[in-house]
Order: C-alpha cells, then sequence, then structure tokens
C-alpha cells in the first residue's frame, strides 16, 4: 500500500491539552497545523482537578466560552485532612494576579471538548493515528504513521511538537527519556457515585487526605458536577502490595482505613472498575531540539499531589506556540532560554513542594495553625498553579522559604 504524503507548518502530536492549546494558539497566528492523536476521542484519562492558572491559557487559546458551557464541577480552593484535622485553602484568596477559581473535570469530556475548538479554530485533527517511525536528520522532520484502519501516511513538517503526555512520543524515539529522580510511587484510582450527603464536604474544592498513619501515603476525592466523583490513592508500591485482591478491592481496603473517609462514602456506588499506574515520574535529557520541542508531561511529570500536570502542559504549550510563531516569521529564537529555562522554573517550584509534601515539611505548613495571612496567600497561589510568579518569594526562593516557614510552624 502506497503512503499518502502530507505537508504542514506544525504538526502536533496528541490532542490532549496541551496539544489543541498549542493548535489554537498556532491558528490564531495564521499556521498550518496538523494534530494527530493515537486514541479516539471521547477517552479517559486521569487528571480531574484544574488550577485556576489553567484557565489563563485556556482563555489566550480562544477556549474559555466552550469551557464554561461545558457544565463542569465550578472549583474554588483546596481541603485537606490528616487524622482528624482539617483545613481549606480559597484560591481566590491568593498572592498572584489572574484567575482564582476553575473547573473540576471528567477529562474525557474536557479534553474532547478542547480538541473540537481546536478543529474549530481551523486546524486539522486526526484520529487513531500511531507514528511509528521520526527521521529530523533533514530541514524538515518527517514522520511515518499508521491508522487503525490500516492506512499508513508520511507527515513532512516544519516543526514538531510533542504533546503525547504519558505516550512520550519523541523521548522515546529520540532516546531523550531519563529516570526521574522521585521514587517509585503508584497510584490506583476509580470513579464511583459518591451519594455524599455530609453537610461538611464542599464539592466546589478537592480533598486531599493524608493517611492517618503514613504520611507519605495521600488520597484524592474529586467531586464532578454529577454527583460523581474521582477517588484516588498514591503510595509506594510495596504499601500496596501488602493489601490483597485486585485494584479495586486494594483502593477499597486502603480508602476504609481513613475513617473520614469511610464516612464520607459510606453509601458510595463503587461502579467502575479500578486502574492502576506505576512508576509514573518521568523526565528528559532536554526539552527541545532541532524542529521539535516537548511539551506536558511528554517532556516531565512529577507527582499528581498538587494537581499541576495540566497547569505545566498548558503553560509549556503557551511558552512554545508563542516562540514557533516567531520563528516561523523568521526570526531566530533561543528554544532553550525563552522556553527551557522558563518552563523548569516553574517545575522547579512544583517539584519544592511536592519534595516538601513527602518529607512533612508542606504538610506541617498546610496544617499550621493561626498562619500568617500574607503567608497563606503566597501558598494558596502556588496551591492555585501560579508557579511562575517571581514577585512571590515562596516561588523566587522557595525551598530555603519553605524550610524556614517550616521550622516556624513546627515551633
Amino acid at each position: 500500500m502506497s503512503s499518502v504524503e502530507i505537508t504542514t507548518d506544525v504538526l502536533i502530536i496528541g490532542a490532549g491539552p496541551s496539544g489543541a492549546v498549542a493548535a489554537g494558539l498556532l491558528r490564531k497566528k495564521g499556521w498550518d497545523v496538523l494534530v494527530l492523536e493515537k486514541q479516539h476521542f471521547p477517552r479517559f484519562s486521569i487528571g480531574e482537578s484544574l488550577l485556576p492558572q489553567c484557565m489563563a491559557f485556556v482563555a489566550e487559546a480562544g477556549m474559555t466560552e466552550a469551557v464554561e458551557a461545558g457544565g463542569f464541577q465550578y472549583k474554588n480552593g483546596a481541603a485537606f485532612h490528616h487524622a482528624g484535622r482539617d483545613t481549606a485553602f480559597d484560591f481566590r484568596e491568593k498572592f498572584s494576579h489572574g484567575p482564582g477559581t476553575t473547573f473540576q473535570v471528567e477529562r474525557a469530556r474536557f479534553d474532547q471538548i478542547l480538541a473540537g475548538e481546536a478543529e474549530k479554530a481551523g486546524a486539522d485533527v486526526r484520529f487513531g493515528h500511531e507514528i511509528v517511525a521520526v527521521d529530523f536528520e533533514s530541514d524538515r522532520p518527517r514522520v511515518d504513521v499508521q491508522t487503525d484502519e490500516g492506512g499508513a501516511c508520511q507527515v513532512s513538517a516544519r516543526f514538531v511538537l510533542d504533546a503525547s503526555g504519558f505516550g512520550r512520543v519523541l523521548p522515546r524515539f529520540l532516546d531523550l527519556e531519563t529516570p526521574s529522580s522521585f521514587p517509585v510511587r503508584m497510584s490506583l484510582f476509580t470513579h464511583v457515585e459518591d451519594r455524599i450527603d455530609a453537610a461538611d464536604h464542599d464539592r466546589d474544592k478537592i480533598l486531599i487526605t493524608v493517611h492517618p498513619e503514613h504520611r507519605d501515603v495521600w488520597y484524592w476525592l474529586i467531586p464532578f458536577g454529577n454527583g460523581r466523583s474521582s477517588l484516588g490513592v498514591v503510595a509506594r508500591p510495596e504499601f500496596v502490595e501488602r493489601h490483597q485482591g485486585n485494584a479495586g478491592q486494594r483502593l477499597w481496603q486502603i480508602v476504609h482505613q481513613d475513617p473520614n473517609l469511610a464516612r464520607l462514602l459510606a453509601n458510595a456506588q463503587w461502579d467502575t472498575p479500578a486502574r492502576e499506574i506505576r512508576g509514573y515520574s518521568a523526565n528528559v535529557k532536554q526539552l527541545w531540539g532541532r524542529h521539535f520541542a516537548l511539551l506536558g508531561n511528554a517532556a516531565e511529570f512529577l507527582d499528581p499531589v498538587f494537581s499541576s500536570g495540566v497547569t505545566i502542559a498548558m503553560k509549556s504549550a503557551s511558552l512554545a506556540a508563542n516562540l514557533l510563531d516567531r520563528q516561523l516569521r523568521g526570526e531566530i529564537v533561543d528554544w532553550e532560554k525563552d522556553f527551557a529555562r522558563p518552563l523548569k522554573q516553574g517545575v522547579d517550584t512544583f517539584r519544592t513542594y511536592v519534595d516538601g509534601w513527602y518529607d512533612g515539611s508542606f504538610q506541617d505548613v498546610i496544617f499550621a495553625e493561626n498562619p500568617s495571612v500574607p503567608v497563606r496567600e503566597m501558598i494558596s497561589s502556588i496551591l492555585a498553579g501560579y508557579a511562575w510568579d517571581t514577585d512571590n518569594p515562596y516561588v523566587s526562593e522557595s525551598r530555603r522559604r519553605l524550610r524556614v516557614l517550616a521550622e516556624l510552624c513546627r515551633g
């Protein structure tokens, strides 16, 4: 069977949030964009609790109206629970400028809406298309594609953006993968009909619960707008493997080790098979190269604890699209200076607080009694996704500031 030849300005691999936002931004600037997605939408994806910073990138891509019309669960903050202690952060009470609210979304529908908006903007979005080979040796990169209907094509582009998420297409083909510095952890998760009628449960916030005995084990409960919730636990594999049964049975046992979650979910209908991910943290040797750049999880994934994945993905799409527009117009650009370093700055800020979560120092800050209001607003900004706001001292000097703050909270 002969292979069809396709030529475009920009090839985007993956139609998830980073790919859709990048496509929308590049179409607004007038470039031909082809998006190739291996799966068919709607499809299940984890990562349902967005951060307010995301809404700035959604607006930049011109997709706000469609997202707001999606009927998703409104979100204004994050609640935390540990061994009978409760605290909450309202993202509208923050240090940084920008949106203070967002949504908790079922990703199958959310991602489909964004991809649909990219199509409306003029991007050519094709589903069921898998990249099977790449060639970046010539002046125009080329990729070989197979469709799930048995067809084949070859795409030639001026530039390729890899938004393939955990598929990590270019890191695999170009040998860019490198081990993450984080310990191996795993997650068990599902969707439930939650049937929560407790008056103290705020559906406008994600609930993050620390295991009553093991501070490095934590749960998420993300309410949706239809009476359902995303429910999951993150732990070391050796902790999970102490429990018997399949993924759903293990998750049920671990969830019921926390009295508060057991109370909230006492009437829940566990009607969806649980899934498992392990060793999800990932890193790469470089974020860009000759004729390509890596977006979102295709480049690096830290940890799900602060729901930073979609925010980092959309930030990378915004940076890359604006820089690529300049390059395609003939301007000499510096991808290290204007893409990799700015992106890493925010990622490293999130990394500080992920590290602090698991060593307990950030947990001490979150559950501190009578915190300083200005400091609390600065921490709220980070939890809201504003990890690139260097006017916030807990961004610009994140490690030193967190260490000192944790010591004060403990004292």
